[in-house]
């Protein structure tokens, strides 16, 4: 994927001003800074679920740029919001076989389906209840696996580490190394450095809509200028 020039306004406030990045296929990209740098704002705008400016936003060879949200998964990419957002009157296997709206259901959308759980045994554990039962922990897990059940060659990820519990978090970054290494691109907005570092190849810092630095995870994890605008010191 390719954004360039994106521009966010929320009424007469900038959010996102001309920001350009790119994901190469294979690579996990991240997007740290601290709280209302922009960085959610961001992901929404490539998502399309914000009005934005965009001088171009490519994924391959399709322009998205005029692609409205709800088909942007028929472009290969997925979409894990901030908040989980599950459908917490349904059933766990009844949000996952949501997420494979745009797919003609068949035994490849069976074996997608045994694949999110073999991924989070405990969502083939608790496939008959209702998402609104499950814990935290559990709705991002769902909310992870509903992304992936529409096969997206991209992901891109809203703080999926929010609310959780430090065991959780080392499964969500044991999961995204997983997706890693099977070719899956990422574009990850994190509030945690420590797993946005290990999750990730390269970074953006975003400091008040704009980027203000780029470089490899392994730099930047060490870097003096990310700890004061990443947190403040």
């Amino acid at each position: 994927m390719t954004v360039e020039g994106l521009t966010v306004h929320y009424g007469g406030v900038c959010a996102v001003r001309d920001v350009s990045f790119s994901v190469p296929a294979g690579e996990a990209i991240g997007v740290i800074g601290a709280n209302g740098a922009g960085k959610t704002s961001t992901l929404k705008a490539v998502m399309g679920l914000v009005p934005r400016q965009v001088a171009g936003l490519r994924f391959g060879e399709v322009d998205l740029s005029r692609v409205p949200a709800r088909a942007m998964v028929r472009h290969g990419i997925g979409y894990v919001p901030e908040g989980r957002h599950v459908f917490t009157g349904l059933p766990v296997e009844k949000n996952l076989l949501l997420g494979a709206y745009a797919r003609r259901w068949n035994t490849d959308t069976r074996a997608t389906l045994a694949e999110m759980y073999e991924l989070f045994p405990v969502l083939g554990e608790m496939r008959h209840r209702l998402a609104g039962a499950l814990s935290g922990g559990q709705q991002q897990m769902l909310a992870i696996g509903r992304a992936l059940m529409s096969r997206p060659k991209l992901l891109l990820l809203d703080e999926p580490s929010m609310g959780l519990s430090p065991k959780l978090v080392e499964d969500i970054l044991a999961v995204l190394l997983r997706l890693r290494t099977e070719g899956m691109s990422l574009l990850l907005v994190e509030q945690n450095a420590k797993l946005t570092f290990e999750a990730t190849s390269s970074c953006l810092v975003v400091e008040n809509g704009e980027v203000a630095m780029t470089g490899t995870s392994d730099r930047l994890r060490h870097d003096p200028q990310v700890r004061r605008i990443y947190l403040g010191l």
